[in-house]
């Protein structure tokens, strides 16, 4: 009997994306690429249960395996690293998301494109005005104002991370999570007007360089860590994005 109880207890908590293996999914979607053996430091568990778990995620089709180069074990072997699959996002912070798109394509329906970008415009707005303090407490320093703005969308459930970019010029926010990727898939003024309000809080002009929207395991935004020379910060980052 208490085995069938913890069997049913673990795989309620499977479901609701909870215990161990919701703590794996939940790493791999806010860090990932991510290896095993980095999983298991990270949750403190015997790597042989945190790999019964990866089996199980990615039978499941909630992660998928890759081998980066340089990346080894043993004898040479590449270790394999995990980033989460599109199908993981219904896990990680449930969002009605089919009738979002149904009612901004409604929106679409009465006002046409101007609607949809005034809506995109407004929820931007929304954004930039609800971490413009936490933000601005980072001073002029940009890498300050990337961490705080990070900080701010983690606690939201963005699952964001800062990673250093290429050549050290750069920094890299990650978001694991995103709330609307399946409107802004159909709708990608949203990501374009959620783009410039991080351009307007950080004061430079970011790149997104990839997003969920576009079937990728992460919406990357490319945040230099100098002005250019003569380059504004108005915010229109939009361009080049997609």
């Amino acid at each position: 009997m208490a085995q069938r109880v913890a069997q049913r207890r673990d795989r309620d908590a499977r479901r609701a994306g909870t215990g161990t293996r919701g703590q794996i999914l939940s790493l791999i979607v806010s860090d990932g690429p991510i290896s095993a053996q980095d999983i298991a430091a990270r949750l403190d568990l015997a790597a042989a249960g945190i790999r019964r778990h990866l089996s199980g995620l990615l039978q499941e089709g909630l992660i998928e395996a890759y081998q980066l180069p340089g990346a080894e074990r043993g004898r040479g072997r590449p270790a394999r690293h995990f980033v989460a699959a599109r199908e993981a996002q219904g896990r990680i912070g449930q969002t009605a998301g089919g009738i979002a798109v149904e009612a901004i394509e409604y929106v679409a329906e009465l006002g046409g494109p101007a609607a949809v970008r005034e809506f995109a415009d407004r929820r931007a707005d929304g954004i930039e005005q609800r971490y413009q303090a936490q933000v601005s407490r980072g001073g002029p320093d940009a890498a300050r104002r990337a961490r705080a703005l990070v900080e701010a969308m983690a606690r939201d459930g963005y699952a964001a991370t800062l990673r250093p970019g290429p050549g050290g010029t750069t920094l890299q926010i990650c978001q694991g999570h995103c709330p609307i990727h399946e409107v802004a898939a159909r709708f990608p003024e949203l990501c374009e007007a959620e783009t410039a309000a991080i351009s307007r809080l950080l004061g430079r002009h970011v790149l997104r360089l990839a997003t969920l929207a576009d079937g990728e395991h992460v919406c990357t935004t490319c945040v230099p860590l100098a002005l250019a020379a003569g380059a504004g910060t108005t915010g229109d980052a939009s361009e080049g994005e997609r």
